[in-house]
């Protein structure tokens, strides 16, 4: 088990979602129940699956839950990318939340594959 408290990868989800939930505002409210459901539910899924994995027993059910994480990240970027390319959002007020997902996408691959050595 791992001190979620102590892994960087669970902080900057964290701070990720605290971004796309003021990214979230400016969209507008007929969205509600479509697109903003879907990106807050992603984002929350982020974070929510790094703690689940480091909650159990072995590193091989933290990469699994870190792979849920990878696909996570990965929809709430192509979300993102939607409300660009619909006009909903500016590509500048995303910039912040873009290079963060970037960021969790790059540590949580690298720490799958330390998790993986261990094994």
């Amino acid at each position: 088990m791992h001190k979620i408290e102590d892994l960087i990868i669970w902080k900057k989800s964290i701070e990720l979602a605290k971004q796309v939930y003021l990214i979230c505002e400016k969209l507008p409210q007929d969205e509600k129940f479509g697109l903003i459901s879907h990106i807050k539910r992603s984002v929350i899924s982020i974070s929510s699956n790094i703690a689940e994995g480091a909650g159990r027993n072995s590193n091989r059910e933290f990469i699994h839950f870190l792979s849920i994480t990878n696909g996570s990240s990965y929809e709430l970027m192509t979300q993102i990318i939607l409300c660009i390319e619909l006009d909903i959002l500016k590509k500048s007020d995303t910039e912040k939340v873009i290079n963060l997902i970037n960021e969790i996408q790059k540590m949580n691959y690298v720490f799958q594959q330390k998790l993986k050595s261990n094994i």
